[in-house]
């Protein structure tokens, strides 16, 4: 599988991540929303989100990208909510991934 990482002309040139990402292959994987449990359901990182965090969650990004060999960062969605179903938890992340 092939994936090219790209800022498109006429966008700002971010260099901690890419806005456009380019796959081929033959399958689609959706993996729906996580959250921060641990392997028996207890919440991981209690607590309520506040914008002060953001540096912590972009250098969190960053390092599991890294170890992943996903540098730069591939495009992601960061929204802001008020709260998600269980107020302990800080994020909620959803996955697509195209694989051969």
């Amino acid at each position: 599988m092939a994936i090219t990482l790209i800022n498109p002309a006429g966008l700002p040139k971010i260099d901690a991540y890419r806005q456009v990402s380019v796959a081929t292959g033959s399958k689609l994987v959706f993996v729906a929303g996580q959250v921060s449990w641990d392997a028996d359901g207890v919440t991981v990182g209690e607590g309520d989100w506040t914008p002060d965090k953001m540096p912590l969650l972009m250098e969190g990004i960053t390092r599991a990208a890294g170890k992943l060999g996903g540098v730069p960062v591939p495009p992601a969605t960061l929204l802001g909510v008020a709260a998600l179903d269980v107020p302990e938890h800080l994020v909620e992340v959803e996955a697509t991934a195209v694989l051969d």
